[in-house]
């Protein structure tokens, strides 16, 4: 699992904490008393891959640095419907005001967890790796790698700085691909790796030609990457990607490829049934 600097998002998690509290949560004002205190415990509803958990406990420190929280299951632990995964104790006030924000941010990372899982699971028994993309919730990129992590995907660039990945709109540019990789070397440097995208077969044997260090298979039918693994013949490593699906990964994993990029992991997710159940004392 990659680590986690929450540092690197502490705007993004005040953001969304002053976007949810604002000036103060005027219901709890009004029907709680400030001297009450609870016990307050994550619950999910469904079984899950778990992640999130040490957001949770740097919003609980921002919005109250009495709140304690003692986590139970940690990131990456598969759990049953109805596992307890987090118990917080302190203010009534404070607990009731951080509510949203953490189950949010639980949420949606554990359903990410969840669902790569599903997808890792799919391939199994070939070399094919899951990883994700750039297709993440704009501020919340770190966390939803993170939570791919958890799930025993695997993450590939954070963003455009720390990967070369050509692709159809960089090629529009030049006359060929054989002159954008040339283009590229040029100005990169031998020591940098270079990933191209491909859209026919043709293209890959120019790719294969020009010695790209990766290439990605863009929209290739299970069969199409198929005679592609055949054509490379195992120099250089391919990856498939555009229109993966839980139905038809373990197609393309069996055509032999390495990698496997799923925009869906963090693009469509679909949010872990968890709930915070408060107790009063």
């Amino acid at each position: 699992m990659i680590p986690i600097d929450l540092s690197l998002i502490q705007d993004t998690l005040q953001a969304a904490l002053k976007e949810d509290i604002g000036s103060g949560d005027v219901t709890s004002r009004a029907v709680v008393p400030d001297t009450a205190t609870a016990t307050a415990r994550y619950a999910t509803k469904q079984g899950i891959v778990v992640s999130g958990l040490p957001v949770v406990e740097q919003l609980l420190r921002m919005v109250d640095s009495k709140l304690r929280l003692r986590i139970l299951t940690p990131d990456g632990s598969c759990v049953e419907a109805g596992t307890v995964l987090a118990e917080m104790q302190g203010s009534a006030r404070s607990i009731l005001a951080v509510e949203r924000v953490t189950l949010n941010m639980l949420q949606r990372m554990c359903g990410i967890a969840t669902m790569t899982q599903a997808y890792v699971k799919r391939v199994q028994g070939t070399k094919a790796l899951v990883i994700d993309t750039r297709k993440t919730v704009p501020g919340l990129r770190l966390l939803d790698k993170y939570a791919v992590a958890c799930g025993g995907g695997t993450n590939h660039r954070m963003g455009l700085f720390d990967a070369v990945l050509i692709k159809n709109n960089h090629l529009a540019f030049h006359q060929s691909l054989s002159e954008t990789l040339a283009a590229a070397r040029r100005r990169l440097g031998a020591s940098v790796k270079l990933e191209v995208e491909v859209t026919t077969l043709d293209q890959l044997r120019e790719a294969i030609r020009e010695k790209a260090d990766i290439i990605l298979l863009d929209n290739f039918t299970p069969k199409r990457t198929r005679e592609a693994v055949s054509i490379c013949g195992g120099v250089i490593p391919l990856e498939s990607s555009g229109g993966i699906t839980l139905d038809n990964i373990r197609d393309y994993a069996e055509a032999g490829v390495d990698r496997i990029s799923v925009g869906a992991l963090t693009h469509s997710v679909l949010a872990a049934d968890i709930h915070l159940q408060v107790t009063p004392g």
